[in-house]
Protein backbone atom coordinates (compact mmCIF):
# COMPACT_ATOMS: atom_id res chain seq x y z
CA UNK A 1 0.00 0.00 0.00
CA UNK A 2 2.95 2.32 -0.34
CA UNK A 3 3.13 5.33 -2.78
CA UNK A 4 6.11 5.93 -4.73
CA UNK A 5 4.80 9.03 -6.60
CA UNK A 6 2.58 12.01 -4.92
CA UNK A 7 -0.05 12.60 -3.62
CA UNK A 8 1.87 10.82 -0.72
CA UNK A 9 0.16 9.01 1.81
CA UNK A 10 1.08 11.92 4.32
CA UNK A 11 0.89 15.28 2.20
CA UNK A 12 0.79 18.84 2.55
CA UNK A 13 -1.68 21.45 0.37
CA UNK A 14 1.24 23.82 0.57
CA UNK A 15 1.45 27.00 2.73
CA UNK A 16 3.51 27.31 5.68
CA UNK A 17 3.44 29.98 8.90
CA UNK A 18 5.76 33.04 7.58
CA UNK A 19 8.90 33.27 9.58
CA UNK A 20 9.73 36.53 11.72
CA UNK A 21 12.71 37.31 9.33
CA UNK A 22 10.36 37.32 5.88
CA UNK A 23 7.71 39.75 8.50
CA UNK A 24 10.32 41.62 9.50
CA UNK A 25 12.20 41.71 6.11
CA UNK A 26 8.94 42.75 3.82
CA UNK A 27 7.88 45.52 6.56
CA UNK A 28 11.64 47.00 6.20
CA UNK A 29 11.17 46.93 2.31
CA UNK A 30 7.80 48.66 2.62
CA UNK A 31 9.46 51.44 4.48
CA UNK A 32 12.66 51.81 1.76
CA UNK A 33 15.12 50.49 4.49
CA UNK A 34 16.10 47.34 1.95
CA UNK A 35 15.98 46.79 -1.75
CA UNK A 36 13.69 44.10 -3.51
CA UNK A 37 17.18 41.98 -3.82
CA UNK A 38 18.08 41.93 -0.27
CA UNK A 39 14.26 40.76 0.58
CA UNK A 40 14.91 37.75 -2.26
CA UNK A 41 17.69 36.48 -0.05
CA UNK A 42 15.68 36.53 3.17
CA UNK A 43 13.38 34.10 1.21
CA UNK A 44 15.89 32.33 0.01
CA UNK A 45 17.50 31.21 3.28
CA UNK A 46 14.34 30.88 4.86
CA UNK A 47 12.89 28.51 1.97
CA UNK A 48 16.20 26.76 2.56
CA UNK A 49 15.50 25.98 6.21
CA UNK A 50 11.65 25.46 5.79
CA UNK A 51 12.92 22.58 2.76
CA UNK A 52 14.68 20.85 5.01
CA UNK A 53 12.42 20.74 7.83
CA UNK A 54 9.73 19.42 5.70
CA UNK A 55 12.17 16.24 4.94
CA UNK A 56 13.25 16.46 8.51
CA UNK A 57 9.35 15.57 9.79
CA UNK A 58 9.35 12.51 7.38
CA UNK A 59 7.53 14.09 4.50
CA UNK A 60 8.55 12.97 0.67
CA UNK A 61 7.80 16.65 -0.71
CA UNK A 62 8.21 20.17 0.18
CA UNK A 63 6.30 23.44 -1.39
CA UNK A 64 8.62 26.73 -0.47
CA UNK A 65 5.88 27.51 2.12
CA UNK A 66 4.48 30.00 -0.38
CA UNK A 67 6.97 32.43 1.27
CA UNK A 68 7.30 34.74 -1.68
CA UNK A 69 3.75 35.49 -1.61
CA UNK A 70 1.10 37.75 0.30
CA UNK A 71 -1.96 35.66 -0.94
CA UNK A 72 -2.34 31.96 -2.53
CA UNK A 73 -3.86 33.43 -5.55
CA UNK A 74 -3.09 37.29 -6.27
CA UNK A 75 0.39 36.98 -6.58
CA UNK A 76 0.06 34.24 -9.29
CA UNK A 77 -2.97 35.92 -11.54
CA UNK A 78 -1.69 39.00 -11.14
CA UNK A 79 1.20 38.49 -13.26
CA UNK A 80 -0.53 36.62 -15.90
CA UNK A 81 -1.02 38.90 -19.15
CA UNK A 82 -4.16 41.08 -19.18
CA UNK A 83 -4.46 40.93 -15.36
CA UNK A 84 -3.88 43.32 -12.94
CA UNK A 85 -3.92 43.79 -9.17
CA UNK A 86 -6.23 46.84 -7.99
CA UNK A 87 -7.86 47.28 -4.30
CA UNK A 88 -11.66 47.67 -4.80
CA UNK A 89 -13.53 49.29 -1.44
CA UNK A 90 -13.97 46.00 0.48
CA UNK A 91 -11.90 43.06 1.20
CA UNK A 92 -13.10 39.16 1.22
CA UNK A 93 -15.36 38.55 4.00
CA UNK A 94 -14.81 35.92 6.13
CA UNK A 95 -16.68 34.80 9.09
CA UNK A 96 -15.98 37.84 11.60
CA UNK A 97 -12.88 39.29 9.66
CA UNK A 98 -12.62 41.03 5.95
CA UNK A 99 -9.41 41.00 4.30
CA UNK A 100 -7.22 43.76 2.68
CA UNK A 101 -8.74 45.56 -0.06
CA UNK A 102 -6.91 43.75 -2.81
CA UNK A 103 -8.49 41.83 -5.90
CA UNK A 104 -7.29 41.25 -9.63
CA UNK A 105 -9.42 41.89 -12.67
CA UNK A 106 -9.13 40.96 -16.34
CA UNK A 107 -8.30 44.06 -18.67
CA UNK A 108 -6.77 42.75 -21.73
CA UNK A 109 -6.72 39.04 -23.19
CA UNK A 110 -4.97 36.25 -21.10
CA UNK A 111 -1.51 34.43 -21.73
CA UNK A 112 0.62 33.02 -19.57
CA UNK A 113 3.95 35.05 -19.95
CA UNK A 114 7.29 33.36 -20.58
CA UNK A 115 8.87 35.18 -18.34
CA UNK A 116 6.32 34.65 -15.09
CA UNK A 117 7.84 34.95 -11.65
CA UNK A 118 6.57 31.71 -10.21
CA UNK A 119 8.38 29.64 -13.04
CA UNK A 120 11.95 31.32 -11.06
CA UNK A 121 10.58 30.50 -7.76
CA UNK A 122 9.77 26.77 -8.38
CA UNK A 123 13.45 26.96 -9.89
CA UNK A 124 14.48 27.49 -6.68
CA UNK A 125 12.21 25.51 -4.37
CA UNK A 126 13.71 22.81 -6.81
CA UNK A 127 17.31 22.76 -6.10
CA UNK A 128 16.74 22.71 -2.77
CA UNK A 129 14.03 20.28 -2.67
CA UNK A 130 16.83 17.74 -4.54
CA UNK A 131 18.98 18.47 -2.04
CA UNK A 132 16.79 17.67 0.75
CA UNK A 133 15.75 14.21 -1.23
CA UNK A 134 12.17 15.60 -1.37
CA UNK A 135 9.67 15.64 -4.37
CA UNK A 136 9.27 19.85 -4.86
CA UNK A 137 5.55 20.64 -5.17
CA UNK A 138 4.26 23.77 -6.62
CA UNK A 139 0.70 25.47 -5.93
CA UNK A 140 -0.66 28.10 -8.41
CA UNK A 141 -4.77 28.73 -7.99
CA UNK A 142 -7.37 27.19 -10.06
CA UNK A 143 -8.49 28.96 -13.06
CA UNK A 144 -12.05 28.97 -12.13
CA UNK A 145 -10.97 31.21 -9.42
CA UNK A 146 -10.08 33.89 -11.56
CA UNK A 147 -13.85 34.02 -12.77
CA UNK A 148 -16.08 32.97 -9.91
CA UNK A 149 -14.88 35.94 -7.47
CA UNK A 150 -15.11 38.85 -9.54
CA UNK A 151 -17.25 37.25 -11.99
CA UNK A 152 -18.62 39.38 -15.07
CA UNK A 153 -18.22 42.32 -13.46
CA UNK A 154 -14.42 41.52 -12.89
CA UNK A 155 -13.23 40.67 -16.84
CA UNK A 156 -13.25 43.81 -19.38
CA UNK A 157 -16.64 43.90 -21.76
CA UNK A 158 -14.25 45.59 -24.23
CA UNK A 159 -11.50 42.50 -24.49
CA UNK A 160 -14.03 39.58 -23.43
CA UNK A 161 -17.85 40.66 -24.72
CA UNK A 162 -18.51 37.25 -24.80
CA UNK A 163 -17.41 35.29 -22.08
CA UNK A 164 -17.03 31.99 -23.87
CA UNK A 165 -14.04 33.87 -25.54
CA UNK A 166 -13.06 34.21 -22.07
CA UNK A 167 -13.16 30.91 -21.20
CA UNK A 168 -11.35 29.60 -24.12
CA UNK A 169 -8.43 31.97 -23.50
CA UNK A 170 -8.28 30.66 -19.32
CA UNK A 171 -7.91 27.40 -20.63
CA UNK A 172 -5.04 28.13 -22.95
CA UNK A 173 -3.58 30.25 -20.09
CA UNK A 174 -3.30 27.34 -17.74
CA UNK A 175 -2.23 24.74 -20.48
CA UNK A 176 0.69 26.88 -21.13
CA UNK A 177 1.21 27.35 -17.48
CA UNK A 178 1.32 23.73 -17.01
CA UNK A 179 3.53 22.91 -20.35
CA UNK A 180 5.99 25.69 -18.58
CA UNK A 181 6.05 24.73 -15.14
CA UNK A 182 6.58 21.12 -16.61
CA UNK A 183 9.75 22.12 -18.77
CA UNK A 184 10.91 23.99 -15.68
CA UNK A 185 11.37 20.43 -13.63
CA UNK A 186 8.08 20.59 -11.67
CA UNK A 187 6.49 16.67 -11.55
CA UNK A 188 3.99 18.17 -8.83
CA UNK A 189 1.74 20.75 -9.31
CA UNK A 190 -1.21 22.05 -7.76
CA UNK A 191 -4.45 24.07 -8.61
CA UNK A 192 -5.75 25.70 -5.78
CA UNK A 193 -9.37 25.99 -5.73
CA UNK A 194 -12.39 27.77 -3.56
CA UNK A 195 -14.79 27.69 -6.16
CA UNK A 196 -15.86 23.94 -6.18
CA UNK A 197 -16.97 24.38 -1.84
CA UNK A 198 -18.02 27.74 -2.93
CA UNK A 199 -20.49 25.76 -5.72
CA UNK A 200 -22.05 24.15 -2.75
CA UNK A 201 -22.90 26.98 -0.83
CA UNK A 202 -26.17 28.00 -0.89
CA UNK A 203 -25.17 31.77 0.23
CA UNK A 204 -22.58 31.98 -1.94
CA UNK A 205 -24.63 31.00 -4.40
CA UNK A 206 -26.95 33.32 -3.90
CA UNK A 207 -23.75 36.34 -3.30
CA UNK A 208 -23.15 35.88 -6.99
CA UNK A 209 -26.92 36.16 -8.35
CA UNK A 210 -26.72 39.27 -6.43
CA UNK A 211 -24.15 40.59 -8.03
CA UNK A 212 -25.39 39.41 -11.31
CA UNK A 213 -23.55 36.40 -12.31
CA UNK A 214 -25.39 33.03 -12.61
CA UNK A 215 -24.19 29.87 -10.72
CA UNK A 216 -26.02 27.46 -13.20
CA UNK A 217 -23.69 25.14 -15.23
CA UNK A 218 -20.33 26.43 -14.33
CA UNK A 219 -19.43 23.49 -12.25
CA UNK A 220 -19.49 21.69 -16.17
CA UNK A 221 -17.75 24.79 -17.74
CA UNK A 222 -15.06 24.40 -14.60
CA UNK A 223 -14.61 21.41 -15.81
CA UNK A 224 -14.06 21.98 -19.39
CA UNK A 225 -11.89 24.47 -18.40
CA UNK A 226 -9.41 22.67 -16.15
CA UNK A 227 -9.49 19.54 -18.20
CA UNK A 228 -8.05 21.25 -21.34
CA UNK A 229 -5.67 22.85 -19.30
CA UNK A 230 -4.50 19.66 -18.27
CA UNK A 231 -5.15 17.71 -21.60
CA UNK A 232 -1.38 17.48 -22.86
CA UNK A 233 -0.13 17.22 -19.61
CA UNK A 234 2.86 14.54 -19.60
CA UNK A 235 2.30 11.05 -17.52
CA UNK A 236 4.91 11.84 -15.30
CA UNK A 237 3.44 15.00 -14.19
CA UNK A 238 1.11 14.31 -11.11
CA UNK A 239 -1.57 17.66 -10.95
CA UNK A 240 -3.92 17.76 -8.13
CA UNK A 241 -6.86 20.34 -6.60
CA UNK A 242 -6.93 21.42 -2.92
CA UNK A 243 -10.89 21.92 -2.75
CA UNK A 244 -10.65 25.26 0.31
CA UNK A 245 -13.42 26.51 2.49
CA UNK A 246 -11.95 29.80 2.98
CA UNK A 247 -8.75 30.34 5.36
CA UNK A 248 -7.85 34.06 6.96
CA UNK A 249 -6.70 34.18 10.43
CA UNK A 250 -8.45 30.88 11.48
CA UNK A 251 -11.82 31.62 10.25
CA UNK A 252 -13.83 30.74 6.95
CA UNK A 253 -16.29 31.82 4.32
CA UNK A 254 -18.02 29.00 2.89
CA UNK A 255 -20.33 25.64 4.67
CA UNK A 256 -21.85 22.28 2.73
CA UNK A 257 -21.15 19.63 1.83
CA UNK A 258 -19.49 18.16 -1.67
CA UNK A 259 -22.45 16.01 -2.35
CA UNK A 260 -23.56 19.26 -5.24
CA UNK A 261 -20.60 19.08 -7.27
CA UNK A 262 -18.56 15.58 -6.35
CA UNK A 263 -20.07 13.68 -8.99
CA UNK A 264 -18.43 16.38 -11.83
CA UNK A 265 -15.44 16.96 -9.49
CA UNK A 266 -13.98 13.63 -9.03
CA UNK A 267 -15.07 12.00 -12.08
CA UNK A 268 -15.40 14.87 -14.27
CA UNK A 269 -12.46 16.18 -13.94
CA UNK A 270 -9.19 14.89 -14.68
CA UNK A 271 -6.97 15.36 -11.52
CA UNK A 272 -4.63 12.95 -10.39
CA UNK A 273 -5.91 14.07 -6.96
CA UNK A 274 -7.98 15.72 -4.80
CA UNK A 275 -7.04 17.77 -0.74
CA UNK A 276 -10.43 17.70 0.24
CA UNK A 277 -11.40 19.27 3.54
CA UNK A 278 -13.01 17.59 6.05
CA UNK A 279 -12.03 18.76 9.91
CA UNK A 280 -15.53 20.65 10.94
CA UNK A 281 -18.84 19.57 10.34
CA UNK A 282 -19.08 22.49 7.30
CA UNK A 283 -17.50 19.52 4.96
CA UNK A 284 -20.28 17.17 5.40
CA UNK A 285 -20.06 13.57 5.25
CA UNK A 286 -17.95 11.54 3.68
CA UNK A 287 -20.50 10.06 1.33
CA UNK A 288 -19.52 12.12 -1.79
CA UNK A 289 -16.15 10.09 -2.26
CA UNK A 290 -18.41 7.02 -4.00
CA UNK A 291 -17.64 9.57 -6.92
CA UNK A 292 -14.06 8.77 -7.15
CA UNK A 293 -13.25 6.61 -9.62
CA UNK A 294 -11.98 3.03 -9.04
CA UNK A 295 -7.82 3.48 -10.18
CA UNK A 296 -5.51 5.34 -9.90
CA UNK A 297 -6.83 8.98 -8.56
CA UNK A 298 -6.18 9.60 -4.52
CA UNK A 299 -8.41 11.97 -2.63
CA UNK A 300 -6.21 12.87 0.13
CA UNK A 301 -8.55 13.53 3.38
CA UNK A 302 -7.96 16.61 4.91
CA UNK A 303 -8.92 15.72 8.97
CA UNK A 304 -6.47 17.32 10.70
CA UNK A 305 -7.28 20.85 11.12
CA UNK A 306 -4.51 23.48 10.28
CA UNK A 307 -6.78 26.36 11.51
CA UNK A 308 -6.02 25.42 15.34
CA UNK A 309 -2.94 24.48 17.38
CA UNK A 310 -4.69 21.80 19.32
CA UNK A 311 -3.51 18.62 17.83
CA UNK A 312 -6.10 15.91 17.14
CA UNK A 313 -5.49 12.31 18.62
CA UNK A 314 -4.43 9.76 16.39
CA UNK A 315 -7.35 7.41 17.06
CA UNK A 316 -9.41 9.81 16.40
CA UNK A 317 -7.67 10.38 12.92
CA UNK A 318 -8.04 6.51 12.20
CA UNK A 319 -11.50 6.81 12.94
CA UNK A 320 -12.10 9.61 10.09
CA UNK A 321 -9.98 7.36 7.77
CA UNK A 322 -11.88 4.36 8.18
CA UNK A 323 -15.30 6.20 7.36
CA UNK A 324 -14.05 7.94 4.50
CA UNK A 325 -12.79 4.37 3.68
CA UNK A 326 -16.39 3.07 3.38
CA UNK A 327 -17.21 5.14 0.32
CA UNK A 328 -13.69 5.29 -1.42
CA UNK A 329 -11.08 2.30 -0.92
CA UNK A 330 -8.25 2.90 1.07
CA UNK A 331 -6.05 2.49 -1.07
CA UNK A 332 -7.12 5.15 -2.75
CA UNK A 333 -6.69 7.79 0.00
CA UNK A 334 -4.31 9.70 1.91
CA UNK A 335 -4.09 11.91 4.67
CA UNK A 336 -2.86 15.91 5.34
CA UNK A 337 -3.77 18.86 7.25
CA UNK A 338 -6.88 20.23 5.50
CA UNK A 339 -5.62 23.14 4.29
CA UNK A 340 -2.36 25.30 4.56
CA UNK A 341 -0.93 27.24 7.26
CA UNK A 342 -1.09 30.60 6.00
CA UNK A 343 -3.25 31.29 2.67
CA UNK A 344 -2.13 34.58 3.34
CA UNK A 345 1.23 35.99 4.68
CA UNK A 346 -0.97 36.62 8.18
CA UNK A 347 -1.42 32.91 9.17
CA UNK A 348 -3.65 31.42 10.82
CA UNK A 349 -3.34 31.75 14.77
CA UNK A 350 -1.32 29.01 16.17
CA UNK A 351 2.29 28.92 16.49
CA UNK A 352 5.07 27.16 14.17
CA UNK A 353 5.61 24.35 16.86
CA UNK A 354 1.77 23.65 16.59
CA UNK A 355 2.24 23.51 12.96
CA UNK A 356 4.79 21.19 12.66
CA UNK A 357 3.23 18.90 15.18
CA UNK A 358 0.79 18.46 12.63
CA UNK A 359 2.63 17.25 9.87
CA UNK A 360 4.60 15.37 12.05
CA UNK A 361 1.29 13.62 12.92
CA UNK A 362 0.11 13.14 9.51
CA UNK A 363 3.36 11.07 9.20
CA UNK A 364 3.10 9.16 11.69
CA UNK A 365 -0.54 8.26 10.98
CA UNK A 366 0.24 7.36 7.52
CA UNK A 367 3.48 4.77 8.32
CA UNK A 368 1.05 3.24 10.72
CA UNK A 369 -2.29 3.35 8.37
CA UNK A 370 -0.36 2.55 5.45
CA UNK A 371 3.10 1.37 6.08
CA UNK A 372 6.46 2.99 5.87
CA UNK A 373 6.93 5.06 2.53
CA UNK A 374 10.21 4.87 0.15
CA UNK A 375 11.98 8.12 -0.98
CA UNK A 376 11.44 8.77 -4.06
CA UNK A 377 14.20 11.37 -4.89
Amino acid sequence: MQRTKAPFRADEVGSLLRPAKIKEARSRLEKGEISADDLRKVEDMEIEKVVHKQASVGLKLATDGEFRRSWWHFDFLAKLTGCELFHPDAGIQFAGVQTRHDAVRVIDKLDFPDDHPMLDHFRFLKKVADQAHVTAKMTIPSPAVLHFRGGRKSISKDIYPDLEAFYEDLGKTYRKAVKAFYDAGCRYLQFDDTVWAYLCSQEELQKARERGDNPDGLQQIYARIINYALAEKPADMVVTTHVCRGNFRSTWISSGGYEPVAETMLAGTNYDGYFLEYDSDRAGGFEPLRFLPKGNKVVVVGVITSKFGELEKKDDIKRRLEEAAKFAPLEQLALSPQCGFASTEEGNILSEEEQWAKLSLAVEIAKEVWGIEPRTV
